[in-house]
């Protein structure tokens, strides 16, 4: 190999290059994005659909199956989930991982626009929306007073969403918790009714004076003059002047039968912060932006916006994610300098201190150029893309130590400083060539996978291989050139190095002379040991991503559908009260009516219900076994409360699912589909380790239906779109128009009849309501209609355009998900199935399916590719198959440090063994390749493998002791997300080394001819 001497006779040029690469990765550190979690978009949409007053059969009937069928049109459609209920549609639609996901959105958007005729012209809202994590909000402000009126907290909020949106990398800013105020035109049916004037004509009239149609234009003379005609209310006045009716000389104005005036609609959100009242304003960051920089300028906003607060308001911070991402910038900071301090530790030991410095060199030069060029391929500074560069912290060195250990063997055998770097790299340099590309092709499949999951940890790999590329490119320049320059002309060996060689000389020789004596039983002991562990792999588990281990959790609080906000409310202060006696929690966002505005990227929050509220609690702190003793205590606490269904729910990492455990069940008939849904819930629920049990079909929904006598309508001369106008209009309240104040602002003129002091409709309200008979009498309501109280499905789903109800579980605190999904799949494969119906498994089963397949394939690739780089450096079959031997030698180690720390088998888990095959079959290439040539220069076949292994034992066993101290702060620190990763790769090493240092070349003699020469 050439460019080592080139480098070292090119050193001037050599150390430009290398210096303008640090240089890009230190401005890309200073000003690469950075944020929590990677912002990823799923090839997925969501469409809302409302059509108020509809139940869901109608829906269904309406919107749903039209839609369905339309959409299902579209290639590459993997499945359509929709949740009807009174009013509402929700369709989610997802497709194969390989499609754009923004010509997904446009297909989505162009196929509802095609059928848009054929759906109801009632229907309020029709929108559809990405899926795309950037609308997680990494800010929520509530403004907060107990005694400000809400129009003043309104716009207390509208002003600072104003100052927000002015912040440069801010995405949308929303405000909450408020009703909305509207011009209130309370009318007296009643006395309508005496006045023999049909509420329809009332609002034709409303209507009619408040449209604004242009005059146009007239010309006279030489100049043009824009014609104004009435145009619309200028004020409220103008609005209760308004002539609804004449006669007998008389003008009857509107405020003769109504009263007009400004009002809050009604109440659908309510917000807390500890107790007390709040409205909340929440944002999101722009992708690409730094949130770092992004909150400086929210913090410069909020303290000119706390000047000017009128007495009695405050604003708290209730949410603020930089905080969350400051801490993982820290951590790796201090995972870094932990990580240098021991490799060098390990190398001063082991060679010199002048040796270290130059390996200690080498990885904050790798970082950097390795950052550089993350940075340029669009990635953020965020937790996966950190987890790279401690990866390959643990890597990256492996290269330094190789060439740097070499170096000082040749000269210690009386080579010049120059020759000893030159001839030292290129002994082992396409070895250490094929040992880089063999890890980095363990990453590239990584890079590769089509599914949310790639998506989700996509920018982890690519750190590593840019990293890993680096460190490649400075182990065959920069550091034989810092070698022929720094290191000692008679290198003296250190007390570890010593004793290192003395473990050869007494230990190692030995076992490695009767290893090759008896290569049978090498063989078969390996074989067994490797066969055992892979029995106790079930003991291991299996898991898909861990707990968040934040400080936060949910308390979502689900009263029966249809229990008003009042009484949903209730139930939620009594939560709050059962918080507040616990000195841990710092604060608590209170949300009744809705779940709280997004502040994690895979928690989307229930839309508007009034039977729903939500808190977000925040403790004072993080301790894992602290945390799981307070959600253990919560839910003893909170379980059995009657009305009500009230979960506590942790964060849990990973790209979203809709629960850890979902069984949908799929049948045509709803209440077979009761019947079923109440024996699978009592299954799961007598699974160990189930929690927060879901149900939808568990109870009824019950409606008041005015049920109108068409022959009696019919009689009077009453069309049924004026009873439904009518009964809307009073007891909901009917839009009919908008008013805007001279400042600008809109607002909705809504008719409706007039409130009591308790500020809702009753029953007897029905009494109060008129309509105009063809006659023109006015005809009691209670005439024409009875009211009855209807059994109706609570909702109705469909899973692929079939029927279906999904029962949703979590499990509780370390209990295996997996284990507790099987057991409940052994329950359901145990029951009696009505024909036509079936089960399928959701939840985190199906997605950790869905992603171990995906890193199955990429491990597959990883070795055929790996397998294709080791057959053109040995130019054999043999010999890589060789190699390979190291692989299962690994997953012993593996399996046993999983199984010693308590970690069970997750997706990271996963990420970490697909990492060691890359990583472990390093050291197979170095004494397969060192054993070659020797063997070319005259060794016997038994000769070569004894001179080779003692030759390579040292830099294999630093690489290996780098690698662990490089990966120990992170397998210690990181949490339950990347322990399992860091002791996979670390437990794989360890077995490995030891192992391959005696099986492999057991193996190359078994595989290898004494008389045939080497490749």
């Amino acid at each position: 190999m050439r460019l080592p001497r080139l480098a070292i006779e090119n050193h001037q040029f050599a150390g430009i290059v290398v210096m303008l690469l640090t240089a890009l990765g230190l401005v890309s550190l200073l000003t690469m994005p950075r944020s929590e979690d990677p912002q990823i978009q799923e090839a997925a949409a969501t469409i809302i659909a409302v059509l108020p007053g509809a139940d869901p059969v109608d829906i269904e009937e309406l919107v749903a199956d039209p839609l369905e069928e339309a959409l299902n049109e579209l290639e590459d459609v993997e499945r359509i989930d929709t949740s009807i209920e009174d009013g509402i549609l929700e369709l989610a639609i997802e497709f194969s991982a390989d499609q754009d996901p923004d010509d997904v959105h446009d297909a989505v958007i162009e196929q509802v626009n095609r059928i848009r005729g054929d759906l109801p012209a009632e229907l309020h809202e029709l929108t559809i929306f990405e899926h795309d994590t950037g609308h997680t909000n990494v800010l929520q402000v509530a403004i907060v007073s107990d005694s400000a009126a809400y129009a003043t907290l309104q716009r207390l909020a509208e002003k600072l969403e104003t100052r927000l949106e002015r912040v440069a990398g801010i995405r949308k800013v929303e405000t909450w918790a408020y009703p909305e105020q509207e011009v209130r035109i309370a009318v007296d049916l009643a006395l309508l009714a005496q006045r023999g004037i049909a509420l329809s004509r009332i609002m034709g009239a409303i209507q009619a004076a408040g449209a604004n149609i242009p005059g146009g234009t007239l010309d006279i003379g030489t100049r043009r003059y824009n014609i104004q005609t009435s145009g619309p209310f200028d004020s409220l006045d103008d609005i209760r002047r308004l002539v609804v009716a004449t006669g007998g000389g008389k003008v009857l104005y509107l405020a003769d039968v109504a009263e007009v005036r400004f009002a809050y609609a009604d109440r659908t959100h309510l917000g807390r912060v500890n107790g007390r009242r709040a409205v909340f304003v929440t944002a999101p960051q722009k992708e690409g932006s730094n949130i770092f920089d992004v909150m400086d300028g929210v913090q410069r906003e909020l303290a000119a916006f706390r000047d000017d607060l009128p007495a009695g308001v405050d604003v708290q911070v209730v949410h603020d994610q930089s905080e969350s991402v400051a801490n993982r910038v820290s951590g790796f900071l201090v995972n870094l300098v932990q990580g240098v301090i021991l490799v060098g530790l390990v190398v001063f030991l082991a060679m010199s201190i002048r040796a270290a410095l130059i390996v200690m060199l080498v990885i904050p030069v790798s970082i950097l150029i390795g950052l550089g060029f993350v940075d340029l391929s669009g990635f953020a500074l965020e937790q996966m893309s950190i987890a790279g560069l401690v990866i390959a912290l643990g890597l990256l060195v492996d290269n330094a130590i190789v060439v740097t250990e070499n170096v000082s063997r040749f000269l210690r055998q009386g080579h010049s400083r120059t020759e000893a770097a030159v001839q030292g790299t290129s002994q082992i340099g396409w070895a250490v060539v094929s040992s880089t590309a063999t890890t980095v092709l363990a990453f590239l499949p990584m890079v590769l996978m089509q599914s949310v999951t790639g998506s989700f940890i996509r920018s982890m790999p690519v750190t590593v291989i840019f990293t890993l590329s680096a460190s490649l490119l400075l182990s065959l320049t920069l550091t034989p050139w810092l070698a022929s320059r720094f290191l000692r002309s008679r290198p003296v060996d250190k007390g570890a190095a010593r004793l290192i060689q003395t473990v050869i000389d007494t230990r190692y020789r030995t076992r490695l002379r009767q290893a090759l004596a008896r290569p049978a039983v090498v063989l078969l002991a390996a074989s067994g040991v490797f066969l055992g562990s892979l029995a106790l792999f079930p003991v291991v588990g299996i898991s898909f991503f861990p707990k968040s281990e934040k400080p936060l959790f949910l308390v979502n609080v689900d009263a029966p559908t249809g229990t008003s906000l009042a009484a949903t409310d209730s139930l939620v202060r009594f939560v709050e009260g059962v918080l507040a006696e616990r000195d841990e929690v710092k604060t608590v966002t209170t949300n009744v009516g809705r779940g709280n505005p997004r502040i994690y990227y895979n928690a989307i929050p229930k839309r508007a219900r009034s039977s729903h509220g939500q808190l977000l609690v925040e403790l004072n702190g993080y301790d894992h076994a602290a945390f799981e003793t307070t959600l253990a205590e919560l839910r003893t606490r909170l379980s059995g409360i009657p009305g009500a269904r009230i979960e506590v729910k942790e964060f849990v990492q990973g790209p979203p699912f809709e629960a850890p455990i979902a069984i949908k069940l799929i049948g045509e008939n709803l209440e077979v589909l009761r019947r079923l849904s109440r024996e699978v819930e009592s299954l799961i629920g007598a699974t160990a380790g189930t929690v927060n049990i879901n149900n939808p079909l568990a109870t009824p929904k019950t409606d008041l239906k005015v049920a109108i006598d068409r022959d009696k309508a019919a009689m009077w001369g009453i069309p049924l779109v004026e009873i439904d106008r009518t009964v809307r209009a009073g007891m909901t309240g009917m839009p009919v128009g908008q008013y805007r104040d001279p400042d600008g602002e809109a607002y909705d003129i809504v008719v409706r009849l007039p409130i009591d002091a308790s500020g809702g409709t009753r029953l007897s309200d029905f009494d109060r309501i008129y309509l105009p008979a063809a006659t023109g009498r006015q005809v009691p309501l209670a005439q024409l209609a009875d009211l009855t109280f209807k059994s109706g499905p609570l909702m109705i789903n469909h899973f692929n355009l079939e029927r279906s109800v999904t029962l949703t579980a979590d499990v509780a605190g370390s209990a295996s998900v997996d284990a507790a999904t099987r057991a409940i799949i052994a329950g359901l494969e145990k029951m009696e199935w009505p024909r036509g119906y079936r089960f399928y498994v959701g939840g985190e089963f199906e997605s950790r399916q869905e992603s171990f397949a995906g890193m199955y394939k990429a491990v597959l690739v990883a070795l055929l590719a790996i397998f294709g780089v080791l057959v053109l450096q040995f130019r054999s079959y043999r010999q890589p198959l060789i190699v390979f031997a190291a692989i299962p030698l690994a997953v012993i180690g593996s399996i046993l440090a999983l199984l010693i720390t308590g970690n069970s088998f997750s997706f990271t888990a996963f990420v970490g063994l697909t990492s060691l095959v890359g990583i472990v079959i390093n050291n197979s290439i170095i004494l397969v390749d060192y054993t070659n040539r020797l063997r070319r220069e005259g060794r016997s076949l038994v000769e070569a493998l004894q001179e080779a292994c003692e030759t390579r034992f040292t830099p294999i066993l630093l690489t290996t002791a780098t690698t662990i101290g490089g990966l120990l702060p992170l397998t210690l620190g990181g949490g339950t997300m990347w322990a399992p990763m860091g002791w996979t790769i670390i437990g794989g090493l360890l077995a490995s080394t030891v192992l391959t240092l005696l099986v492999v070349p057991v193996l190359y003699r078994l595989f290898s001819r004494e008389n045939a020469s080497a490749a």
